[in-house]
């Protein structure tokens, strides 16, 4: 299976991918780990991106694009891949959809998690994560026994500064301009299936493999 992921900060698209991974062992593409990746290693796409970035510019879709074509030549994406953070706009998704048809691996399905606006910021603001070993918890939805430590390690919960009502509304405007649009844009190809990102991670779980068993 060939599959992009989209949804809003907080839909959970991030867990919900990773538990893809296990089940069917294809690889998640983050274009986010791509770029540090390159980066550390020095790679000459890296390089190109780091200078950008030190001039305070943007990376350009050129080499993101590039990156993920170094990415789709490794063996084990071969049977699929999930990508996740790229495209974020109809022109990245052009682009994607060309690169993608000359290397014959065209994308098989858009899954977009649907979650209303008030549910996504209750959970990014709630959103609390032990220093210690890193798990996560919600003051709302699943919060710890004892307030601000974490049940596993008794480890301090830290809450991130940019985890605010003020920051995470102007991403999610961000998102709703750029990138929602692509639901359009994969809906016109019939590629778009949507999942309520909302309830039983499980449940939303189930839902989704439904949808890429119909494919895959």
């Amino acid at each position: 299976m060939r599959i992009v992921f989209l949804g809003a900060p907080g839909s959970g698209k991030g867990t919900q991918a990773k538990l893809l991974v296990e089940k069917f062992g294809i690889p998640q593409i983050a274009t986010g780990d791509l770029l540090r990746e390159a980066v550390a290693k020095k790679t000459a796409l890296g390089q190109e991106a780091k200078a950008a970035m030190d001039a305070g510019q943007l990376v350009s879709d050129e080499i993101v694009l590039g990156m993920i074509k170094q990415r789709l030549s490794q063996p084990d994406t071969q049977s699929g891949f999930i990508l996740d953070g790229f495209p974020r706009n109809i022109s990245q998704a052009q682009a994607l959809d060309k690169m993608l048809d000359e290397l014959k691996q065209p994308l098989q399905g858009a899954i977009y998690l649907s979650v209303d606006f008030d549910v996504l910021l209750r959970r990014i603001t709630g959103r609390r994560t032990c220093e210690a070993c890193g798990q996560v918890y919600n003051i709302y939805t699943t919060p710890p026994k004892k307030e601000e430590a974490c049940d596993k390690c008794g480890g301090k919960l830290l809450h991130r500064a940019d985890d605010n009502e003020s920051t995470i509304s102007k991403r999610l405007d961000v998102f709703n301009q750029q990138t929602k649009p692509l639901t359009d844009y994969y809906q016109t190809q019939n590629k778009l299936h949507t999942v309520q990102g909302i309830g039983d991670i499980e449940h939303i779980f189930n839902s989704t493999c439904s949808i890429i068993n119909k494919f895959s």
